[in-house]
C-alpha cells in the first residue's frame, strides 16, 4: 500500500494553472526527487501535499485517508508530514531547543520535558548538541538548515517533504546538508524532495518526476531517467543540465 496517493490534482492561481492533473504514488520508505525548471511547479505540489495550498481538483491521501477532504484536520496533517523551506524559516526569537520543541508541544501535547529530552537526541544525531540554546543568527546557513530539518523530525513525520533546502546556501554548506538527508534516506525516511542538484537527485532517489508546465511528464528509476528518457522535453531539460555542468 502507497504511503502517499496524489490523483488528478489541478491547481490554478488567478486563470493559470500551474498543476495539471497530477498523479503520483509514494511508497514506505521511498524517497521521490522532483525536478525541472523554476516555474514547473515543484514547490505548489510540496504545498498541496502539506496543506499549505488547497487544490481545485483532485485529492490526496495519506495512508489511505484523504487528507484534502475539507474536514480533514490541516494540523494534524502537517504533524504527519513535515515540511522543510528553502528559507529555513526558523524563528528567529526564539532559541534553536524552543523551535524544534515548538510543534511537539502544540500540535502533538508533548510535555516540555519530554519534547526538550527529543529534540536533544536529534541534535546529537545531526551534531548540533551545543547549538542548542543558540538563537538562529548565531548560526551559519548549513546549521540552520540542519535545525530546519530537525525541526520537521521532531514531530516524527510520516512523510518528509524539502523544498530546494540547498539552494540558499553557499555551496561550501551544501554538503553537510545533503549529508544529513543522505542519512534520513539509510534511515528509512520517506521524503519527495525538489532539488537543482541533480548529481544528487540521480544518487539519493528511488524515483525521479520530471516535472514542466504543472505537468508530470516523466517518471521513473534514475538511472532512466538520466541516462534513456523517454520524452523530448526531459532531454532537452537535463541536456542543458549537462551543458551547465550540474549533472
Amino acid at each position: 500500500m502507497s504511503l502517499l496517493t496524489i490523483e488528478g490534482v489541478w491547481k490554478h492561481y488567478h486563470h493559470h494553472s500551474v498543476l495539471r492533473g497530477i498523479d503520483l504514488e509514494v511508497a514506505p520508505h521511498e524517497v521521490v526527487c522532483l525536478i525541472g525548471a523554476s516555474g514547473s511547479g515543484k514547490s505548489t505540489l510540496l504545498r498541496c501535499v502539506n496543506l499549505l495550498e488547497t487544490i481545485d481538483d483532485g485529492a490526496i491521501y495519506l495512508d489511505g485517508a484523504e487528507i484534502t477532504d475539507v474536514r480533514a484536520d490541516a494540523d494534524q496533517v502537517r504533524g504527519r508530514v513535515g515540511m522543510v523551506f528553502q528559507s529555513y524559516n526558523l524563528f528567529p526569537h526564539m532559541t534553536v531547543l524552543d523551535n524544534i520543541t515548538l510543534a511537539p508541544r502544540k500540535v502533538r501535547k508533548v510535555s516540555r520535558a519530554r519534547a526538550e529530552e527529543q529534540a536533544g537526541e536529534l541534535l546529537a544525531r545531526f551534531g548540533l548538541s551545543d547549538k542548542a540554546r543558540a538563537y538562529p543568527d548565531r548560526l551559519s546557513g548549513g546549521q540552520q538548515q540542519r535545525v530546519a530539518i530537525i525541526r520537521a523530525l521532531a514531530t516524527q513525520p510520516r512523510l518528509l517533504l524539502l523544498d530546494e533546502v540547498t539552494s540558499a546556501l553557499d555551496p561550501t554548506l551544501v554538503t553537510e546538508v545533503l549529508g544529513v538527508i543522505r542519512e534520513l534516506k539509510d534511515s528509512g525516511m520517506t521524503m519527495i524532495l525538489a532539488t537543482h542538484e541533480m548529481s544528487f537527485a540521480r544518487d539519493i532517489a528511488d524515483t525521479v518526476c520530471f516535472l514542466e508546465g504543472g505537468v508530470l511528464l516523466e517518471h521513473g528509476p534514475p538511472e532512466q531517467i538520466f541516462t534513456a528518457p523517454e520524452h523530448p522535453r526531459t532531454r532537452e531539460f537535463l541536456q542543458r543540465v549537462l551543458e551547465a555542468g550540474r549533472l
